[in-house]
């Protein structure tokens, strides 16, 4: 049975939820797993990280573009190995399993992934989310990738939206719901450093129960 204590961070595109996360992690001194994930998955099935890269968290949203369009992406996205099971969801079900041995072998923060779904048998884990108000995601957006308004505005939805369809397709929750997360930040009210020091607090409280 797993003691030790898990956070996982869903997240607005913009909100600064990685950037928690990766705050989060140096004060814990525990683990951050998101993108090397993937990489892990892409190592175990035998398979290119650029593959593997496309089929992460906004699968569905490519998937129907590429369907659309009758492009090789899609082909790539709908082939199927031995199993019969088509790249997508080999590449979900070996993340899957990383992230619950991963779970099992010590604390860390996963961030996206759907790994509160994942994890939902496990009673240590602290799902969060992380969201903030439009303006301050756009202009965060707009200085990390140096954008215009509207180009930080449009990237904004098409990745919610993609995030939103991937969670919820897998799932079967809202994306961003409160049945699926323990606790919900404002980051926008508090700021990166005051969602980290409350996760930092109830991270160090919930964990001393295990103690």
């Amino acid at each position: 049975m797993m003691q030790h204590t898990i956070i996982t961070i869903g997240r607005q595109f913009g909100s600064g939820g990685h950037e928690i996360g990766n705050r989060l992690a140096e004060r814990l001194d525990i683990p951050l797993y998101d993108h090397n994930l993937i990489h892990m998955a892409a190592q175990e099935l035998r398979i290119s990280n650029e593959d593997a890269t496309k089929v992460d968290e906004t699968v569905l949203g490519r998937f129907l573009s590429a369907y659309a369009a009758g492009s090789l992406e899609y082909r790539l996205f709908v082939t199927s190995d031995e199993s019969g099971k088509p790249l997508t969801d080999r590449v979900f079900e070996r993340q899957s399993a990383i992230i619950r041995k991963l779970a099992e072998s010590g604390p860390g923060i996963f961030v996206g992934r759907c790994a509160d779904y994942i994890l939902g048998d496990y009673s240590n884990c602290i799902n969060t989310f992380i969201y903030a108000y439009r303006d301050d995601r756009v202009r965060r957006i707009m200085k990390l990738y140096r954008l215009d308004e509207k180009q930080a505005l449009d990237r904004i939805k098409k990745t919610d939206r993609e995030r939103k369809v991937y969670y919820e397709t897998r799932t079967g929750r809202e994306w961003g719901g409160i049945d699926a997360n323990s606790m919900m930040f404002n980051a926008s009210l508090l700021g990166i450093d005051g969602v980290v020091d409350a996760l930092e607090a109830i991270y160090r409280k919930w964990d001393s129960r295990n103690i």
